[in-house]
C-alpha cells in the first residue's frame, strides 16, 4: 500500500540557508532566510490557501478554520506577525480536530504545559478564527465556547522621574534613543507610534501632533488620537527639526533611516542607569504620573491614546482620589 503523501511543509535548504516549501517531490523557494521563519510561514500559508479549498459545513476541521483566518484575514491586520505565531502554535495541537472538539476539556489540555499568558493569547486567536469562519463560511449553528486561562494581573512596572532622568543621561550620546526617551516621557504613547512619527505630522503653529499617517484608519484596539504638545516638548521638536534639515522624514531615526526596534542601545542605557525597564515602561510611567497628579481621567486617556476603561482599571489606584470618600465611611 503506498504511503500517504505528506502535506506541503517548510524545509530549510542547507546550501542556501533559506526556507523552501516542500510539496511532494517539488520545492518552491520562499526567498526567506533562515532567520525569517515568520516570513516563510506567511508564504506557506498563502501557498496552502491557493491549493486548498476549505470544506464548508457545521463541523469543519480546525485546520481549515486556522488556514482561512491566516491566509485571508491576517494579512490585513496590524498584528499579523504576532498572531501568525499564535496560529502556528495552535496548528500543532488542533490541526486534526474538528469544531466539535473545541470543548472545555480540550482547551485546558491545550493550555497545560504553556504559561497562562501564552495559552490565553493562542486561545484568543482560536476564538477569533472561529468567529471569522462563522462570518465568512457559515453561519454555524453552534459557536463553541473557547475556555481560556484568566487574564493576568496588570504589570506594575513604572519609573520615577529621577530614574527616567538617569536613563536619559545614559542615552545622551545616542541621538535616536535620546529622542525616543524624551518623546516617551512627554507623550506616553506606544513605542511603535513614536518610532513611526514623521515631521509632516507635527503642526508646530498649533502645538498638535498626529500619531498615525494621513488616511490611515484608527485601530480598534490601539488608539492613536492626536497629541497636544506642551511647550517643552515643542522646543525639543523644533531643535531636532532644525538639526535634521533634509536628512529624512522620521523624527526618531538613525542616519536618516527609520528605527524599527530598540534593542542593544536601550539595554545598554538601562544597564548604565541601573534600572530594569522596557520601552513600554515609559508609557506605564506617564499613565501613573497623570493619575498621581489628579488629572481628569477623560483628559488623561486622550493624552495617552488609551481607553478610559483601561486607564481607570489599571492606573486608577494611583489617583489621590482613589476610594477617598469610601475610606472615610
Amino acid at each position: 500500500m503506498p504511503r500517504k503523501r505528506s502535506p506541503p511543509r517548510l524545509y530549510l535548504d542547507p546550501k542556501r540557508n533559506q526556507w523552501v516549501i516542500r510539496d511532494g517531490s517539488g520545492f518552491i523557494r520562499t526567498g526567506c532566510a533562515e532567520s525569517d521563519r515568520h516570513g516563510a510561514e506567511t508564504r506557506l500559508a498563502a501557498y496552502l490557501g491557493q491549493k486548498h479549498v476549505p470544506q464548508r459545513g457545521q463541523n469543519p476541521l480546525i485546520a481549515d478554520i486556522l488556514l482561512a483566518y491566516a491566509s485571508e484575514h491576517l494579512p490585513h491586520t496590524r498584528a499579523a506577525k504576532n498572531t501568525a505565531y499564535n496560529v502556528s502554535s495552535l496548528s500543532a495541537w488542533w490541526t486534526d480536530k474538528r469544531l466539535s472538539d473545541v470543548t472545555a476539556r480540550n482547551c485546558r489540555a491545550f493550555a497545560a504545559g504553556r504559561t497562562p499568558a501564552a495559552a490565553r493569547r493562542d486561545l484568543e486567536t482560536l476564538r477569533a478564527a472561529i468567529g471569522y469562519w462563522h462570518r465568512e463560511y457559515g453561519p454555524l449553528s453552534i459557536l463553541p465556547a473557547v475556555v481560556m486561562p484568566p487574564k493576568s494581573e496588570p504589570r506594575e512596572d513604572w519609573l520615577t522621574r529621577d530614574k527616567v532622568a538617569k536613563l536619559l543621561w545614559a542615552a545622551r550620546r545616542v541621538e535616536h534613543l535620546k529622542r525616543f526617551i524624551i518623546l516617551g516621557y512627554h507623550t506616553g504613547r506606544r513605542a511603535g507610534a513614536i518610532l513611526s512619527l514623521q515631521w509632516d505630522w507635527i503642526d508646530f503653529a498649533h502645538r498638535r501632533m498626529r500619531m498615525r499617517g494621513y488616511g490611515k484608519a484608527e485601530s480598534k484596539t490601539k488608539r492613536s488620537p492626536p497629541k497636544r504638545l506642551r511647550m517643552s516638548t515643542l522646543r525639543f521638536l523644533q531643535r531636532w527639526h532644525k538639526m535634521d534639515g533634509n536628512r529624512g522624514k522620521f523624527v526618531v531615526h538613525y542616519n536618516g533611516k527609520k528605527v524599527t526596534k530598540l534593542r542593544r542601545s536601550w539595554d545598554r542605557a538601562c544597564r548604565e542607569a541601573g534600572i530594569t525597564a522596557t520601552p513600554h515602561t515609559l508609557r506605564h510611567s506617564r499613565a501613573t504620573w497623570l493619575m498621581q497628579e489628579g488629572i481628569d481621567p477623560w483628559q488623561a486617556s486622550g493624552d495617552l491614546g488609551m481607553s478610559l476603561e483601561t486607564l481607570q482599571r489599571v492606573y486608577g489606584k494611583h489617583s489621590p482620589d482613589f476610594q477617598k470618600q469610601a475610606a472615610e465611611v
